[in-house]
């Protein structure tokens, strides 16, 4: 992990509420940025953002989010999505997040991350494939 990883690292990223991010279980009339594919945003930016400074091998992935899902967006409405580095302990990283359309704060909330070895976490899933098997 490179040292410029730390507190005040910041990305903004703009998205369109698309079809594919859009919840109708109110109704056709009623189709809203559904949470579950804010919560999908969030953590790709995130990850993107991290993974920029990682070394070769490396990734990240998440631990923990708190999202405040705050208000209703709809769908063909662009999204502007700042995320902020707040804390770095080792190689676990936490970023905050707010999300706003021009009109309203949709989102905000923190975001954890942890740093890992892609060989290793491999490795790890490799054993867990076989103990669920049954090979071990």
């Amino acid at each position: 992990m490179k040292d410029d990883i730390k507190p005040g690292l910041e990305t903004t990223v703009r998205y369109t509420v698309d079809a594919a991010r859009v919840t109708r279980h109110m109704g056709e009339d009623l189709g809203v940025y559904a949470t579950p594919a804010l919560l999908r945003d969030i953590e790709h930016t995130s990850h993107n953002l991290l993974q920029e400074h990682l070394d070769e091998g490396e990734d990240s992935v998440g631990t923990r989010i708190d999202l405040q899902h705050l208000a209703a967006t709809l769908e063909g409405v662009e999204v502007t999505l700042d995320v902020r580095v707040t804390k770095v302990d080792r190689r676990a990283v936490t970023l905050e997040f707010t999300a706003s359309d021009g009109f309203d704060e949709l989102a905000r909330g923190t975001h954890s991350r942890f740093v890992v070895d892609k060989d290793k976490l491999r490795q790890r899933l490799e054993d867990k494939a076989a103990r669920i098997r049954g090979d071990r």
